[in-house]
């Protein structure tokens, strides 16, 4: 009687695991399309064993709950890949916006409207014209008009690229909230899988958990590090810490000679999140470098051009034989020069054609300021040279970041798909495993069955019993 009782613990033992396998499964079916759901597998332990005459019986195995398929590693390597990703892609955008004010045609015939390379070469052209007739209003006139153009296009340039730098340094500041929601979410969950699973998967509370890290990494560059008890630490890439186990550590900002910093505790943290990834390493790398040097680049194209065709022109005799005055507004320094260029003159009388002293039909001092259109006056190139070269290497830049954000992405792709092979729903798979555990579950219960016979049998001696 003994052995019969041990065969139904036996078989109660079997259809519990089953079924326990069984709602494993059907949890991983429910939630195949959940984001950030990762598959689970039934853990089965073979319970001790029982001696019965000096043999030892099996007792069959036990569901002690589900384990996640998943490869940490492999996570924060995608999480790392995504935050390089997010970084390039966020500044392929802001380039391609600076990129549409620069036109690559620059200088050549087929320039569009607004072209400053174009602009560059239409000015100096004027004075090429003004040289066949000095004293022609009509000729000097176009000269100012040139002018005019010329300082219109590269102040509007210049304007639009600070305006796309304030809008850049509101968008970074915009990041600061949504990653300390984050973090702090990070560092509940660690509390949560601390407590619950300290040294097991913790299933949906880790899928949480990275789901979380994810969009982290897509803000901010962030390295993971493993702590006791299934907690994780989170840096920036630069070692500042934003969360430890079960605390997070709040991102703040500030202005800083007229744009946002970020600051962890008192730490200006801005110069390490430009270069740790994520948006807002995009972000501040077009705000504090992209647009400055662009900026630069104009200002010194704007400042040099200024100065020169301004000496020029007080070096000549106007229409009335008095000394040339300034055409465009004389810059102080490089920096603002060409958000500030503009042309200070109206009357086409005070274009200084002339030598001084050698009369208004004579065209010496038109020649020179045409001359200025091949001389090296921005830091040994000419004009256009200098803008051309400009408009070069930001095209190169933009070409260099596109090629980066394709092999990164492509990299996302890659680890993504490996996670999916390991960690996804796979309903095939899943149909299979509920086929086998129906199975085990129906041979049990016909075992259980066959007891149930036996032991009916055994109680009512002298009746013919049939098992089936």
């Amino acid at each position: 009687m003994g052995t019969i009782n041990s065969a139904f613990g036996l078989m109660s033992q079997a259809l519990d695991a089953d079924q326990a396998g069984l709602n494993v499964v059907a949890n991983n079916v429910a939630n195949a399309s959940t984001p950030g759901y990762t598959e689970e597998t039934p853990t089965w332990q073979q319970n001790a064993p029982v001696e019965i005459g000096g043999i030892s019986y099996g007792m069959g195995a036990t569901e002690t709950g589900a384990a996640s398929q998943r490869d940490r590693v492999l996570e924060e390597r995608l999480d790392q890949q995504q935050q390089w990703a997010s970084a390039s892609g966020t500044r392929l955008t802001a380039l391609n916006t600076m990129q549409a004010l620069f036109p690559p045609d620059s200088g050549s015939s087929g320039a569009t409207a607004g072209d400053i390379g174009s602009d560059i070469t239409s000015f100096f052209d004027s004075f090429s014209s003004l040289e066949a007739n000095p004293t022609d209003t009509a000729l000097r006139e176009e000269v100012l008009s040139s002018a005019s153009t010329l300082a219109g296009d590269i102040s509007t340039a210049a304007a639009s690229l600070n305006a796309q730098q304030t809008a850049l340094d509101q968008e970074a500041g915009g990041v600061v909230s949504q990653v300390n929601s984050l973090a702090s979410a990070v560092a509940q969950l660690n509390l949560q899988i601390e407590s619950t699973s300290p040294h097991a998967d913790a299933g949906t509370l880790e899928d949480q958990r990275q789901q979380d890290l994810s969009q982290l990494s897509q803000l901010i560059g962030i390295n993971q590090v493993t702590t006791e008890n299934n907690g994780l630490s989170i840096t920036t890439t630069a070692g500042q810490l934003l969360v430890s186990e079960g605390q997070s550590f709040q991102l703040t900002t500030g202005t800083v000679d007229g744009v946002t910093h970020f600051f962890i505790g008192t730490a200006d943290v801005t110069s390490g999140l430009a270069s740790g990834g994520g948006q807002l390493g995009g972000y501040l790398t077009v705000r504090d470098s992209d647009i400055p040097n662009a900026l630069n680049s104009l200002d010194q194209l704007a400042y040099n051009i200024s100065t020169a065709v301004n000496t020029q022109n007080q070096a000549g005799a106007d229409l009335n034989g008095a000394t040339g005055a300034n055409i465009f507004a004389a810059p102080v320094q490089v920096a603002g020069s060409a958000l500030a260029m503009s042309v200070v003159i109206t009357d086409p009388a005070q274009v200084a054609a002339a030598g001084p002293g050698l009369g208004a039909d004579d065209n010496s001092n038109a020649v020179n300021m045409a001359n200025l259109a091949s001389q090296g006056l921005v830091n040994g190139q000419t004009p256009n040279n200098y803008y051309s070269s400009f408009v070069s290497t930001l095209g190169a830049a933009v070409s260099q970041v596109q090629t980066e954000n394709t092999a990164q992405n492509a990299s996302v792709s890659q680890l993504q798909t490996q996670r999916d092979t390991l960690s996804s729903v796979n309903l095939n798979d899943e149909a299979s495993a509920m086929t086998t555990l129906e199975r085990s579950y129906q041979a049990a219960a016909q075992v259980f069955t066959m007891l149930d016979t036996i032991m009916a049998s055994a109680l009512n001696l002298g009746e013919q019993t049939t098992v089936t």
